[in-house]
């Protein structure tokens, strides 16, 4: 009876076989890692158009359209400079503030925004998600692609502040091209992990400018990280130099300005950058890619 119910037409058994002989495979089922990251790879230019329109759209209701990449973190400088530098006057001890200021302004910034949207991208797009069928990594990615062009705008600007607060142009600058695209891989990879988890917990989002603003608190921003050390215990100001956001903060600002305290020897710091973009990036890949079946059910 065994055997007969094994060779039964119709049975699932050899359903199976016959799908497999002709290439069907399970609708909805995951590929394997490097199956799934070559269907990622074909839709390369698919993202970038992508997160081309997602930048467009963001400032197509403003009359001054995408002139406000350059306004927005320029107001928000001035803010914080008003705020912290002046009234509060946590610029004491630090040479130079403003160029000071702007730089741990604009690399948090760009992986703040890369979070909050990352966090929706998937819950944000269920009816693209339904309709079409494409790896779901494709959404998280375009949401770092659409701020690093935001954050290129940003850096333009930055550059002028600093060079108009008074800091000279040297070769050091260059260091600032691969401490950003270390930080766009973290930041990649944050947002893959963000992805699945905001697609979870429909609520994540709610909380994420929580959890953001006293990221920012602990990543020397507004303040001389140098405070870190004298007010904290030696544990706790041993988590904040590891802090990846102050990392990504202390080698852009060894980049651009001459004289500057770090909380961490440069080499130490790079290594630190590295490492922490290849955990973060691989790993909210693969955490992305284990839920992919998940997505845009229910």
């Amino acid at each position: 009876m065994a055997d007969t119910a094994v060779t039964e037409p119709g049975s699932d058994l050899q359903l199976r076989q016959l799908a497999a002989r002709h290439g069907l495979h399970v609708a909805g089922a995951r590929p394997n890692l490097i199956a799934y990251s070559r269907q990622l790879w074909a839709y390369r230019y698919f993202i970038t158009e992508y997160a081309n329109a997602k930048v467009v759209a963001s400032f197509s209701t403003a009359r001054l359209g995408q002139l406000w990449q350059v306004l927005t973190p320029l107001a928000n400088a001035g803010v914080y400079f008003l705020i912290f530098g002046v009234i509060l006057n946590t610029r004491h001890g630090v040479d130079n503030f403003i160029a000071y200021l702007c730089t741990g302004l604009f690399v948090f910034t760009f992986t703040s925004a890369v979070v909050q949207q990352g966090t929706s991208s998937i819950v944000g797009n269920l009816g693209l998600i339904r309709a079409l069928h494409f790896p779901r990594a494709v959404l998280p990615i375009a949401v770092m692609l659409t701020q690093f062009q935001n954050l290129v705008a940003s850096v333009v600007v930055l550059i002028g502040i600093v060079l108009v607060s008074g800091e000279p142009l040297t070769l050091e600058w260059l260091l600032l091209i691969p401490t950003l695209l270390l930080q766009s891989v973290f930041n990649a990879g944050l947002a893959l992990a963000m992805a699945r988890l905001g697609s979870k917990l429909t609520d994540l989002k709610q909380v994420i400018p929580f959890v953001m603003r006293t990221w920012m608190y602990g990543s020397g921003v507004l303040y001389a990280v140098a405070n870190f050390e004298a007010h904290l215990p030696g544990w706790a100001s041993t988590i904040v130099k590891v802090n990846p956001l102050l990392i990504y903060i202390e080698l852009a600002r060894h980049s651009l300005m001459e004289s500057v305290d770090l909380a961490s020897p440069p080499g130490q710091l790079w290594i630190l950058a590295v490492a922490w973009a290849l955990l973060i990036g691989i790993g909210g890949y693969v955490f992305f890619w284990r839920g992919e079946q998940e997505y845009g059910r229910g």
